[in-house]
């Protein structure tokens, strides 16, 4: 899978993108859907850019770059030169699609480990982080077989319930991903340090924070939704009333994604939420088998045995131009500057070589599974 190149003035223009205050996430999506990449992005000028997202949004990317992005830039740099560590952005084929269908999709994924789970059928499970010594051993469990038929499992990496679903689910053949509320090269809570290490090892830590940022209470709804946005469902094992596994599952609910809930005592605080999520049409779960009936069985990942495809320059320069989405060749010829003929020899490449699609209206997109 295509990832950032080290020292390439790419990563500066989306860290730039990415990290200028005032500039949304949603006028950085409108601005790539409009001209290209960050660094066409940069090259439009204000008025061009003001007509998509507004004067203020323009002014505060044009302006001078401080030195805290070239900080970042340098942090990052660093970080990439560590083995097994990536970053992915929006218009990057190995980003995640489904979380493409969630509606807020960060521009970069920071990630440690194997990208392939990204990509793989997942199903999230979360909980308390004050679980009782059943509900660990009921995650634990359900992870282990859930992994074992062959569903990617998805989680926090907080205390308690989550915790347990890492280690049920790290030695399987579906894998666990962790999405972190912190810097991809810092471990929240402390004590999870290990498991963070094996995770990075066999599995896969993401997060959307830049490098360096610490624990914050805000970021952990917004960390919820991608838990949500990369499974299939979301299995709820124990929740308190107020607890924020219960975000996690209505965002899971608002995405069309299913919501599975673990049943309990009526005397246990920790059953409240599940009780809850249950009356308001969550799939009461009593085994693995209720949640595989419901999902079916897992369809693995589309894995080539042939060697990656090597592309030429112009083969190269379309997909990156047509980044994460749909698009027409005119678009495309738009973004890249090449020639009808040379951009149609390239796209013809691309699809024989298993990295696009096409679709109706001549329009191209990139291969689910991302670049072979």
């Amino acid at each position: 899978m295509h990832t950032l190149p080290l020292a390439h003035p790419e990563l500066t223009a989306w860290l730039r993108l990415t990290a200028t205050q005032h500039v949304s996430r949603r006028a950085a999506r409108a601005w790539l859907a409009a001209f290209g990449l960050p660094q066409q992005i940069l090259a439009a000028g204000h008025a061009a850019l003001a007509e998509v997202a507004g004067a203020a949004a323009a002014t505060a990317l044009l302006k001078q770059p401080g030195s805290e992005l070239a900080k970042q830039h340098a942090m990052v740099l660093d970080w990439l030169a560590q083995p097994g560590n990536q970053v992915v952005t929006l218009a990057d084929p190995a980003y995640p699609r489904t979380l493409l269908e969630g509606g807020d999709p960060p521009l970069l994924l920071y990630a440690k480990g194997r990208l392939d789970l990204l990509h793989a059928p997942a199903l999230a499970i979360v909980g308390s982080r004050h679980a009782s010594p059943q509900g660990l051993a009921t995650a634990r469990a359900f992870a282990s077989e859930l992994g074992a038929a062959g569903l990617t499992i998805i989680s926090g990496l907080a205390l308690g319930i989550d915790a347990a679903a890492h280690e049920g689910a790290l030695d399987t053949s579906g894998g666990t991903v962790a999405v972190i509320g912190t810097g991809a090269d810092l471990v929240y809570p402390a004590r999870h340090h290990a498991l963070a290490q094996r995770l990075a090892q066999h599995g896969t830590l993401i997060s959307e924070w830049p490098l360096g940022t610490p624990a914050r209470k805000a970021h952990f709804p917004q960390r919820n939704r991608l838990i949500a946005g990369l499974a299939r469902g979301v299995f709820v094992v124990e929740a308190a009333s107020q607890s924020g596994s219960l975000i996690t599952a209505r965002l899971a609910g608002e995405m069309g994604r299913d919501v599975y809930a673990m049943p309990g005592s009526i005397h246990s605080a920790l059953t409240k939420g599940c009780h809850r999520l249950i009356k308001d049409g969550a799939k009461l779960v009593e085994s693995v088998a209720d949640i595989l009936e419901e999902l079916g069985p897992p369809v693995p990942v589309c894995q080539k045995t042939t060697a990656p495809a090597v592309f030429s320059g112009d083969a190269l320069a379309a997909l990156s131009a047509l980044g994460h989405d749909r698009a027409a060749p005119d678009l495309l010829a738009k973004r890249t500057g090449l020639s009808a003929s040379r951009l149609q020899a390239a796209l013809l490449e691309l699809e024989l070589g298993g990295a696009i699609a096409p679709l109706p209206c001549g329009r191209v997109e990139p291969f689910a599974g991302g670049v072979p």
